[in-house]
């Protein structure tokens, strides 16, 4: 059964231009768990309990162009992305947790794909 571990912000709606809805819900269930854990297992043990507060908080965020994710991303120590995708029932799930290198966040925002938050609305 998936439960509820965050949800989409109007910050994040408005930034990224999404046609949702204020809090939309996002899921995880044991399905993305075990995917996690077994594709990025370090990140995975290191940072699994902070995905809400990863979702919460992140400074940066992205809707990927080919699959639609929404890509978080907050340094913590170093920046951990968290992507988060629409699945076939229409509801947002946790999909992959992990790290992405400094570099690629500095041409992200120089390419304007990254969208900074303020964390106000």
């Amino acid at each position: 059964m998936p439960k509820k571990i965050g949800e989409i912000t109007l910050e994040v709606i408005q930034v990224l231009n999404l046609h949702l809805e204020e809090a939309t819900p996002i899921f995880i269930g044991t399905t993305n768990i075990a995917h996690m854990a077994k594709t990025h297992s370090y990140e995975f043990n290191r940072f699994y309990h902070k995905i809400p507060l990863i979702i919460s908080t992140a400074e940066y965020v992205r809707q990927k162009k080919d699959d639609r994710s929404i890509e978080y991303i907050k340094s913590m120590g170093k920046h951990v992305k968290l992507a988060v995708r629409v699945a076939g029932d229409g509801k947002y799930y946790v999909r992959s947790l992990y790290f992405i290198e400094s570099n690629r966040v500095e041409n992200l925002l120089k390419q304007g794909e990254l969208k900074y938050l303020t964390h106000k609305t």
